[in-house]
């Protein structure tokens, strides 16, 4: 019995979550399943998900796969509350969603800040900058006054139509903050058990480097839908990067997809002073171009960190590459002025590239 019940599980990972390359076992969906006699076949699923449509798909390709596969006379498939669901009862939040990185300076905040506006278009959002140590998120939306208190709770900043909260706020004479773990953990905790986050579709939370209390925190007193991995290209990025994806997975938290950050950068350039530019051509580093407009310009795009990338990592994972983001210093200016680079610019390459990455995890 054991025996068809692997080979049943087996034949289930082929049935992916609905918009991503994941199946369903390995993002643990399936829960159990039990056999009766080989007559009958009960399936137990649990999504964190309000999305009815997509529960609806799994069920129907679980039920078109196993009446193929298999000739059991009665085939019940069932949703059942996730006890995990527990840790959340006190918030009326939909999804929360994880941003993270053991490497530092990958671009964690800033994938974080323009994912959650990109998602606010559509959905009520929140973030959560939880880097105690080097809270960034003021400076991004050019906002540093501290947060008001009603019923012992405290009132996220609401600004470009999401709610933000980050330790620095509450810092905001900008001093060291020199905490053990203890009271790391406590404050981590508090910015969900003591912040008035009110009814959101998605809270996103910003993470900061390495595995440590705050992550361990997080994974166990929050039920997370998941977590994105933001990496760059290099090597060394990589090493340290597969470290919090073994976390996510020994804790069982889903892992939702890989972002690239720098991945290269695009050089413009225009030729000037001649007329013809047939058989003209420009060699910049180990790159030769060769096509050349009629009005003289040309583009080429450089690989500045070499190395295997987001690409390798999402395949090692087997969770999508949901994005790659290009070196671009609007990031950086708008990240200066306060301004999110979703909302400031338009047709652009990253812009594009962050509304796919939204659209690839919105449940």
């Amino acid at each position: 019995m054991n025996s068809l019940k692997t080979e049943i599980i087996k034949k289930l990972s082929v049935i992916k979550y609905p918009g991503f390359n994941r199946d369903i076992v390995s993002f643990g969906i399936v829960k159990d399943i039990i056999i009766d006699n080989q007559d009958s076949v009960k399936i137990l699923l649990s999504i964190n998900t309000n999305n009815e449509d997509h529960k609806q798909q799994i069920k129907e390709s679980i039920l078109s796969l196993i009446n193929k596969e298999y000739n059991f006379k009665n085939i019940l498939i069932d949703y059942i509350e996730d006890v995990s669901s527990e840790k959340n009862n006190k918030l009326d939040i939909k999804n929360i969603i994880a941003v993270a990185s053991c490497k530092g300076g990958v671009g964690k905040s800033t994938v974080s800040l323009n994912l959650a506006c990109e998602l606010s278009k559509k959905y009520k959002v929140g973030l959560l900058d939880l880097d105690i140590y080097g809270p960034s998120l003021p400076t991004m939306i050019g906002d540093f006054h501290q947060p008001n208190m009603e019923d012992n709770q405290i009132i996220p900043i609401e600004k470009f139509g999401i709610k933000f909260m980050s330790f620095g706020f509450i810092n905001n004479e900008n001093s060291p903050a020199i905490w053990r773990g203890p009271m790391v953990a406590r404050m981590t905790k508090q910015f969900f058990d003591n912040v008035s986050w009110g009814e959101l579709d998605y809270l996103i939370v910003d993470l900061p480097p390495g595995t440590g209390d705050i992550q361990l925190t997080l994974v166990q007193s929050i039920a997370l839908t998941g977590a994105i991995i933001v990496t760059t290209p290099q090597d060394l990025s990589l090493v340290d990067v597969r470290k919090g994806s073994d976390m996510f997975q020994k804790v069982n938290v889903p892992l939702l997809g890989v972002v690239e950050n720098m991945s290269n950068y695009t050089i413009e350039g225009l030729i000037q002073g001649i007329d013809d530019y047939n058989g003209v051509s420009i060699k910049i580093n180990d790159k030769t171009i060769h096509s050349i407009s009629d009005n003289g310009t040309f583009s080429i795009s450089i690989d500045i960190f070499k190395g295997l990338g987001g690409k390798s990592e999402s395949e090692r994972l087997n969770i999508p590459l949901l994005g790659s983001l290009v070196i671009d210093s609007n990031l950086s200016t708008s990240a200066d002025k306060g301004l999110p680079y979703v909302l400031n610019y338009s047709d652009l390459y990253n812009i594009k590239e962050f509304t796919k990455i939204a659209n690839a995890i919105a449940f």
